[in-house]
């Protein structure tokens, strides 16, 4: 059991990873930022599809859904992350990157209340302290360009709002595997997101046709890197740890992110930024503490 654990603590924070260079690839990207989004989902359909059928072809192989009800949350899992990457999305254009980050990332003060309310999960003063440290890091990690003003009042709020989808998307998901393989939610949540994406970028007129092939490189690393590989590894990892300590986990991710930016973008990488990223880690290792 503790050695399942481990692994999948290990695949949660390599998901961290991969989902790290979501905000590379959207600022790569020659399309919109719904666009963008969209094709994150659309272009790793395929390769999710492929799993899950070759999953199914082995022996004992995990259940597929088979109610109205079933399909039913797995729509919904796959509306709440549509819901999270547009609204993150568009709140990156109405607000500053780093407002947009910052507020995004308190997605686990909701993924807790809600573990606490639906799973019962026992919930430790010491890993509410974990949780504040952390989310401190992650202010110090954007800090640096973090702009409070009255303009930035509704992307700020489309930050937040995107941080109560993805909690709740998150919540979904740890239900969800419970159930069914992390294919099986990525393969079926995914045709929701498609199509609820799709919509987005439909309603906000973005063109879905890149310039080149670079554009069209960029947005199939961001459905492999991200989507496949950082969404996947964080599916199978909620199956094994509980759903507070995941997300609180999960905020390494700006922390990664930023350090990308400097390697990748050539963008100032300050030492206030290190020190958020060094408060993260002690952060998750106290959340870690608290839960054994």
């Amino acid at each position: 059991m503790q050695e399942k654990s481990s692994l999948a603590f290990a695949a949660l924070l390599i998901g961290a990873v991969g989902i790290a260079f979501a905000p590379i690839f959207v600022r790569l990207s020659e399309v919109g930022p719904s666009a963008t989004a969209f094709y994150r989902l659309f272009l790793a359909l395929p390769v999710l599809w492929l799993w899950r059928i070759q999953e199914r072809t082995r022996p004992g192989a995990p259940p597929c859904p088979a109610s109205p009800g079933e399909y039913l949350q797995l729509a919904l899992a796959g509306l709440l992350f549509a819901g999270d990457l547009a609204l993150w999305h568009w709140s990156i254009k109405l607000t500053s990157v780093a407002n947009a980050t910052l507020f995004a990332n308190s997605a686990p003060i909701f993924v807790t209340l809600g573990a606490r309310v639906l799973f019962r999960e026992r919930i430790r003063p010491s890993f509410i302290g974990a949780l504040a440290l952390a989310l401190a890091g992650a202010a110090m990690v954007v800090g640096v360009s973090l702009r409070l003003t009255l303009e930035h009042v509704f992307g700020d709020a489309l930050a937040l709002a995107a941080a109560v989808f993805y909690g709740g998307y998150m919540l979904c998901l740890k239900h969800l595997r419970r159930s069914f393989s992390t294919a099986t939610i990525l393969a079926w949540s995914g045709l929701a997101s498609v199509a609820g994406l799709l919509l987005v970028a439909h309603i906000s007129r973005e063109s879905l046709q890149p310039a080149d092939w670079r554009g069209w490189f960029v947005l199939i690393a961001l459905a492999l890197v991200s989507q496949v590989v950082g969404q996947g590894l964080i599916a199978y990892a909620f199956a094994h740890l509980p759903a507070s300590f995941s997300s609180l986990s999960l905020l390494l991710q700006p922390a990664v992110a930023a350090l990308l930016a400097w390697f990748i973008l050539h963008e100032s990488l300050r030492p206030l930024q290190i020190a958020g990223g060094c408060v993260i880690l002690a952060a998750i290792a106290l959340a870690g503490r608290a839960g054994r």
